[in-house]
């Protein structure tokens, strides 16, 4: 027989045990996810450090070192790994390596397998009829036909033997970004969604949703990339939006009922202890927002030797677990990396990605809760619909409280300075405001954050964002890729559409003139180097972006889409040039 219990006098011993569980889950709950612990992500990136060793910085990607399928057991490859003879300095020679490689793995990339989209034809029907000009037209179908170039399905085995791979199973086939990003993004997934539904491929744009639901149903949150080294963190949500403008084309309401759950989900890890900050504003109002943390305190998987070299002139290391979690959850904004989220621009060690609330998360966030009051009051959840309204009206009112500068008439992000680490809730400082110009600052366009569109476009004009052939990242040139004179797709499109819709003619006028530009670069530097880019140089006509860790990539999934997006929202005339 159990022993009986006064509820008022608690045996102590059962109160030291209860107590040292709470204190295991807490620690498990705010640890690095599985993909610490995993055997081949760890082999993989002792793999990627000695390959270095051997073969020097130049021309060196760590990633694909991760992205390596294994051909056999995971032991028969650290046993031959261990056999490898070497130099007296301890280096494996690289015809050694070589051999090692050829025998025990396949080439990167090739658990994914080329599939032709089921809905793919050469020229959809109703494609872009506004743009008249042939040039145009002929590229924009060439740039069309680049979604089959980017078609593939993860390959049998990945399911069948999920040790041997970092490639995640997938139930549908994907749209990879390019280049050396072999597998699905989820950011550049909403504007690859975006094109896909002016090339009429709504099969396919279902297909790219039902993956990332897919994600949200094991992990919990849909992960930066589809592999298991990314499953520490997200990137920015904007799930909910693919399922909208899914809809909004298709009008597929058993879509959006399959999706509804998986959406609540996501909203509940974005809002979770994790992500959540409370701060109280001048009137005494406290507000929920959400900051950018990933679950992550080693040097990244994918770019464990440039983050342990970034991190060799930190001196504890606490400070070095510290900094890996700021580049993780930098890699989690999607901007990885820029001045944005540094103390000091020119010293990459001073990130502070956490200590940071960022202005586009809480305006994906606020759409993301507007998204989900339509979507249940579609599936016939009023309650639901209701609560969501409310939390987004909420949000809208700490955007506005908290991010917005009077006198610069933007949206600045808000810096977490306090005295004590672990405060509950924050008082909110004019002081802690970022001062900088960034593209970010004019995000909440794009949900018409505003009180008027006018102040906000005038804020823009003289801001120095606007360059020669679109909007650059910002005004600091840094050497990072998410800083001047880099300028990206997504920006390009969050701010466009947010002046094309708000109802403003001037905004309107401005929008459609930024999008020219931005077409007429990437247009031109297409017919110097045959691809299209991930960023572009926005100082001059038809030049690729630089900067970063990795050598600029081509493809490129949201360039693609957010061409496709603005000659569907703009035209092109039979007579209007689309040279430089």
């Amino acid at each position: 027989m159990a022993p009986n219990h006064d509820p008022q006098n608690p045996n102590p011993l059962s109160f030291i045990f209860f107590f040292l569980l709470f204190l295991l889950l807490l620690s498990s709950s705010s640890s690095p996810s599985m993909a610490s612990s995993d055997p081949l992500i760890s082999f993989l990136v002792r793999l990627q450090s000695e390959a270095l060793a051997t073969l020097g910085p130049k021309n060196f990607d760590p990633k694909l070192y991760v992205d390596l399928p294994l051909k056999t057991d995971l032991s028969a490859a650290e046993s031959a790994f261990a056999r490898l003879p070497r130099s007296p300095e301890g280096a494996i020679l690289a015809p050694v390596l070589g051999m090692f490689l050829d025998e025990y793995f396949d080439e990167a990339g090739s658990d994914l397998a080329y599939v032709e989209p089921v809905d793919f034809v050469p020229e959809p029907e109703g494609f872009l009829p506004n743009v008249e000009n042939p040039r145009v037209r002929s590229w924009a179908l060439e740039v069309h036909s680049l979604w089959k170039d980017l078609s593939r399905r993860v390959a049998d085995e990945v399911r069948e033997r999920p040790e041997r791979h970092t490639l995640l199973p997938l139930p549908s086939p994907v749209i990879v970004p390019g280049s050396r990003f072999r597998e699905v993004y989820y950011w550049d997934s909403y504007w690859i969604v975006r094109g896909l539904l002016v090339s009429k491929m709504y099969d396919t744009a279902k297909g790219i949703v039902n993956n990332l639901i897919s994600l949200i149903e094991t992990y919990g949150h849909v992960l930066n990339g589809a592999r298991t080294y990314y499953s520490n963190r997200s990137q920015p949500p904007l799930l909910s939006s693919m399922v909208y403008d899914i809809y909004m084309r298709t009008q597929d309401l058993e879509f959006v009922k399959k999706a509804f759950p998986s959406l609540l989900k996501e909203h509940s890890f974005w809002v979770s202890d994790v992500h959540k900050v409370t701060i109280r504003d001048v009137q005494g109002h406290e507000h929920s927002l959400c900051r950018y943390q990933a679950m992550w305190n080693k040097p990244r998987p994918e770019s464990a030797t440039i983050d342990e070299q970034s991190a060799s002139k930190l001196s504890t290391a606490s400070q070095k677990e510290n900094f890996f979690r700021q580049l993780a959850s930098g890699a989690e904004s999607g901007w990885d990396f820029s001045s944005r989220w540094m103390s000091n621009s020119s010293d990459l060690t001073t990130l502070a990605t956490t200590s940071i609330i960022p202005v586009d998360l809480n305006t994906f966030i606020y759409k993301m809760e507007l998204d989900i009051s339509v979507f249940a009051k579609l599936v016939g959840d009023n309650s639901t619909s209701e609560k969501f309204l409310k939390a987004s009206k909420e949000r809208r009112a700490a955007i506005r409280s908290i991010f917005w500068n009077s006198s610069m008439k933007q949206w600045l992000d808000y810096w977490l300075i306090s005295k004590n680490n672990c405060e509950e809730v924050y008082n909110w400082q004019a002081d802690y405001h970022n001062h900088n110009v960034f593209a970010s600052n004019f995000i909440p366009l794009w949900v018409k954050a505003y009180d008027s569109a006018e102040e906000v476009l005038e804020s823009l004009q003289r801001s120095g964002l606007i360059q020669e052939v679109g909007i650059t990242t910002s005004l600091s040139n840094t050497g990072q890729q998410w800083d001047f004179p880099n300028g990206w797709a997504p920006l390009q499109h969050l701010i466009v559409e947010g002046l094309a819709y708000s109802g403003s003619k001037e905004a309107k006028s401005v929008a459609e003139d930024i999008a020219i530009r931005w077409i007429r670069t990437n247009y031109a530097a297409y017919r110097i180097t045959g691809a299209m880019h991930e960023k572009y140089d926005v100082t001059e006509c038809g030049k690729p972006g630089g900067g970063g860790e990795y050598k600029p990539q081509t493809g490129f999934g949201w360039s693609n889409g957010v061409v496709l997006a603005f000659l569907e929202a703009f035209g092109w005339p039979h007579d209007k040039e689309i040279d430089c």
